[in-house]
């Protein structure tokens, strides 16, 4: 199922990805391109060209998912940095997912308090 549980590592594929791809090809862009395991606990997430459709593979231990999001209107904000791939928190592929830019100012960000109790 869609896992998006605090310790799973989510990988942007910058840039545009051809989406008529599925999940041998996906699996291959991932371990060729950005010597990645498509394998391990971590989603990697695609774009088309017009950032319209977005794709998300998922290896869960038995099989890959992939999960397909298309929007009726507008586009994604997407990375386009060509041939890069990027690391992102689960909160910021929900902003990603719901419109939104990975650049939330006014979010509050993510730390570790040195408190000692």
């Amino acid at each position: 199922m869609f896992d998006l549980t605090l310790g799973t590592a989510v990988y942007l594929s910058c840039g545009t990805t051809d989406c008529r791809r599925s999940f041998n090809g996906l699996a291959a862009m991932v371990k060729h391109n950005f010597q990645l395991d498509p394998y391990s606990k971590a989603m990697f997430v695609f774009c088309n060209r017009n950032r319209r459709i977005i794709k998300i593979l998922q290896w869960d231990g038995s099989g890959f998912w992939l999960f397909i999001k298309r929007l009726d209107q507008g586009n994604f904000n997407w990375p386009m940095t060509k041939d890069e791939v990027k690391k992102v928190s689960t909160k910021e592929l929900s902003w990603l997912l719901q419109g939104l830019s990975l650049e939330q100012k006014r979010a509050f960000k993510e730390r570790h308090p040195n408190i000692v109790l």
